[in-house]
C-alpha cells in the first residue's frame, strides 16, 4: 500500500478538502522541530495537504524548538501565522488567558474525527469548556535503558525504588553511571522532578501543585525533594549535564557510560541514530515508591494552534481537520515513533516501544501533565 503521505492515496480525502475552494487562498503554518524524524514527517503532511488542496497555497516554516519557546509569544502578538505548534494543558493556558489562541471548539464540534475519536486527549485541549487546538501526537515517557549493559551486570527492570537504587549501585560498583540527562534546557530535569512527584504523591497531588494549588514547600513535596536527593546519591547523572541538550546526553548513554534515560519516546530514534541497535535498548516504567499508589503516566502531546489574529482562518481549520484524519495520524506518528490521538488511527505494531507505550498509557491511573 503507497503512503498516505505521498500524494496519491488521498484521492477521496483531497475531494473532501477541495470541496467549496474555487478560488487560490493562502496558508502559514509554524513548526518548531529540526530533528530528522519530526521535520521529515511535517513536510510529508505539508506536501500531502498540498496535494489535497491545490488552490491553496501553502507556506511552511520550521525553526529550533527551543527558539521557539522564546519567541512564540511575540509571534502571536505580531505578524502571526495562521497555524502554530505548541503545548496543551498547563502550557497552553497563559496563551489561551491572554487571548492569543483562537477558540475552535467549532471545528471539534463539526469535524467527524475530533468529535468522535479524540475523547481521551480533549481534556487537555479544553479550557473554560472550549477546544484550542489540534494534537497530532503523543507519547509515554519512562526509563529507557541499556539492555546489554543490564544483561552483563545480571540485572533486571526494577519494579519499586529500592530495587532501582540496588541496580544503581550495582552500576556504579562496575564503573557505569547509572543516569545520563542534559539539562541545559530544563525540562529534561522537570520531566525527572515530575515522575518523582507522581511516584510519591500521587497524580492528583502533582496536578493541584503544576496548577499552582499546592506551593513547593508543602510537606509532601518536600518528600519528593528528599526523595530527589536520595536519586541523586544513589543513582547518579552524568558530569557536565548543564552543559548538554537532551540530544547531547545521548552520547554517554550510546557509547555505555551511562545505562539509563528519563525520557520521552521521541529519544528511541536518537539512540538508533547514535549507533545502537533495537536488541541494546529496553523502556520500563519509573518504579513505583509510594506502595499502593495508583500508576498515573507522564503522556505530553504536541498540538497545533490557530493565533488570534491569523489571517487565513478558513484554511487554517482545514489544516487542522487534515492533521487529525486517522490516516495522517497514522503515518505521521509511525515516522516519528509517537502515538497518535486519534483512537481510530493505527499505531505501529511492528515497533515495540509503540506497543509497550500504549499498554503503559492505557493501564495509567491517569495521564501525566504536559511538561
Amino acid at each position: 500500500m503507497k503512503s498516505i503521505l505521498k500524494g496519491a492515496a488521498f484521492g477521496v480525502l483531497a475531494t473532501t478538502m477541495m470541496a467549496g475552494s474555487a478560488s487560490a487562498s493562502e496558508l502559514v503554518i509554524t513548526f518548531d522541530d529540526l530533528n530528522p524524524a519530526p521535520k521529515a514527517a511535517f513536510e510529508a503532511a505539508v506536501e500531502a495537504f498540498r496535494a489535497a488542496n491545490p488552490d491553496i497555497e501553502v507556506t511552511a516554516n520550521n525553526g529550533d524548538r527551543e527558539a521557539h519557546k522564546n519567541t512564540i509569544r511575540s509571534a502571536l502578538q505580531n505578524d502571526a501565522p495562521d497555524v502554530i505548534t505548541w503545548y496543551p494543558g498547563n502550557r497552553m493556558a497563559p496563551f489561551v488567558d491572554a487571548g492569543l489562541f483562537m477558540d475552535i471548539s467549532d471545528l471539534w464540534a463539526s469535524d467527524p474525527n475530533l468529535s468522535q475519536h479524540f475523547e481521551a486527549i480533549k481534556p487537555t485541549m479544553s479550557r473554560d469548556g472550549k477546544q484550542w487546538g489540534v494534537p497530532y501526537s503523543y507519547y509515554q515517557w519512562g526509563v529507557y535503558y541499556r539492555k546489554d549493559i543490564f544483561d552483563k551486570l545480571g540485572l533486571s527492570e526494577p519494579t519499586t525504588w529500592d530495587e532501582m537504587l540496588a541496580a544503581c549501585d550495582v552500576m556504579k560498583e562496575n564503573g557505569v553511571t547509572p543516569f545520563t540527562i542534559g539539562t541545559k534546557f530544563l525540562w529534561t530535569a522537570a520531566g525527572v522532578f515530575d515522575y518523582l512527584n507522581l511516584r510519591t504523591n500521587g497524580y492528583e497531588v502533582h496536578n493541584a501543585l503544576t496548577a499552582g494549588e499546592i506551593k513547593y514547600t508543602d510537606d509532601r513535596i518536600r518528600a519528593t525533594f528528599a526523595n530527589w536527593e536520595t536519586m541523586l546519591e544513589r543513582c547518579s547523572f552524568v558530569d557536565n549535564h548543564a552543559t548538554m541538550s537532551w540530544q547531547e546526553a545521548l552520547a554517554p548513554f550510546a557509547n555505555g557510560d551511562a545505562a539509563m534515560y528519563v525520557m520521552g519516546n521521541f529519544a528511541v530514534a536518537g539512540m538508533k541514530d547514535a549507533g545502537l541497535t533495537e536488541e541494546q535498548i529496553d523502556f520500563f516504567q519509573f518504579p513505583e515508591i509510594t506502595p499502593g499508589l495508583p500508576r498515573a503516566e507522564e503522556a505530553p502531546a504536541d498540538a497545533f494552534f490557530i493565533p488570534a489574529n491569523a489571517t487565513n482562518v478558513e484554511n487554517a481549520k482545514k489544516f487542522l481537520a487534515f492533521v487529525a484524519s486517522p490516516e495522517v495520524q497514522a503515518e505521521w506518528n509511525k515516522a516519528i515513533g509517537q502515538l497518535p490521538p486519534n483512537s481510530a488511527a493505527a499505531i505501529n505494531e511492528d515497533d515495540k516501544f509503540i506497543v509497550e507505550g500504549m499498554e503503559t498509557l492505557s493501564t495509567a491511573s491517569g495521564p501525566g501533565p504536559v511538561l
